[in-house]
């Protein structure tokens, strides 16, 4: 019988669908003999999906439907603001389709708790992880992942620090590259604005006690909006989950914060770009048009530094006592401030700050994202996933 390859897309936010999509297609073009099924619990999100897909591979993939019945969706609304069970009940629900299979593969973890159900229903299904982004987050090295079968990784750094940390053998750990790369790294560079001026990206995390946004953000858009740096261009482009919730809650750091809303002021803003929503947030048109970048703790930055460019960071969290995050290896690819105040000291003279970093850039890059001019990321992960289908 051929192998059967399950991909999840158990998320309600489009953030994840290029980490696996482009290896969906390399799948269903190389190895025909395969049964490839997305598992999709969201109309949106497999609209989304088949449009990175491509007619032709969407027609020719098995589509799995994992979505809830009405009443338990309604039922399972308000626990969601605080803790994502909407998509754990997905994985209960629907845990026999998902299980069957040969390979299970997913961008998030919470998969491994169909584990438990594969004796009772016969399952020899193996899992596989990609992770959805290169960051430097502690969470990447979660101890939990150790369950996955196989781990198909970026590049030498997450699997140094995967067995580094004793989070898995390197039998388990295998180097792919950067999937979504294959996918939308060579779109062209927008002109976001009807104007010559350098663009800034602000790109701060959702994590409420990682991230800028809370304590820095508003400061750091007023001076963009009414201050000095009204001759700068800002995209202000948040990880698509921080305006999904008013509320955010961080269980590892047992904190909660209600985010800052978006000011009149800053929408009126002529030279500031505001995007809370759309596809642009996830497809990387943002991080390949900006001049410059600033964040926090976001994974994007690798995906900026794609080609060198000038990086500016807010560390509001690394002097707190119940932080376990340290320093981030992405810290070194530019000035690091603990304010918006020291920010928009240093942002004026941006491209002189540059070569000062351009070398350490490069070599972060390389590290964290590996490249093989014979074969792309996703088929290096096909390869990678059939070897384990067929071991």
């Amino acid at each position: 019988m051929p192998a059967r390859i399950l991909f999840l897309f158990n998320h309600d936010a489009p953030h994840q669908i290029a980490h696996l999509g482009g290896i969906v297609r390399a799948m269903h073009d190389s190895r025909p003999d395969v049964e490839v099924v997305c598992a999709t619990g969201l109309a949106a999100i497999r609209a989304h999906l088949e449009g990175l897909l491509g007619e032709s591979v969407a027609a020719g993939v098995q589509w799995l439907d994992i979505d809830l019945p009405p009443w338990l969706d309604r039922a399972l609304a308000l626990p969601n603001r605080i803790a994502p069970v909407r998509r754990i009940a997905k994985l209960d629900h629907h845990a026999s389709a998902l299980l069957d299979c040969d390979v299970l593969v997913s961008t998030e973890r919470t998969c491994l708790r169909l584990r438990a159900r594969q004796g009772k229903l016969g399952s020899h299904a193996r899992f596989v992880h990609v992770p959805h982004g290169a960051g430097d987050r502690a969470v990447g090295f979660h101890p939990a992942k150790g369950g996955f079968d196989r781990m198909l990784v970026a590049g030498d750094k997450t699997a140094r620090e995967l067995i580094g940390r004793g989070v898995a053998p390197a039998d388990k750990v295998r180097v792919v590259g950067y999937p979504k790369f294959d996918s939308v790294a060579d779109r062209p560079r927008l002109r976001l604005f009807d104007n010559d001026r350098p663009v800034f990206l602000y790109n701060p995390h959702f994590d409420p006690f990682l991230s800028s946004w809370y304590d820095e953000g508003p400061a750091l858009l007023d001076w963009f909006a009414t201050g000095d740096g009204q001759r700068f261009n800002l995209v202000f482009a948040p990880h698509i989950m921080l305006f999904r919730k008013k509320l955010h809650v961080s269980l590892e750091y047992r904190t909660a914060r209600r985010r800052p809303a978006i000011r009149s002021a800053w929408r009126a803003a002529p030279n500031i770009l505001i995007d809370i929503a759309s596809e642009r947030l996830v497809d990387m048109s943002y991080t390949l048009s900006a001049d410059a970048y600033i964040g926090d703790v976001s994974s994007q930055i690798y995906e900026f530094l794609i080609r060198p460019r000038p990086a500016f960071f807010i560390d509001r969290f690394s002097r707190d006592r119940r932080s376990r995050e340290g320093r981030y290896p992405a810290w070194e690819a530019g000035d690091v401030v603990r304010s918006a105040e020291d920010l928009t000291r240093l942002l004026p003279d941006f491209a002189a700050r540059a070569p000062l970093y351009r070398s350490r850039q490069e070599s972060l890059f390389a590290d964290t994202i590996s490249h093989d001019p014979a074969h792309t990321a996703s088929e290096r992960a096909v390869a990678a996933i059939m070897d384990l289908a067929e071991s």
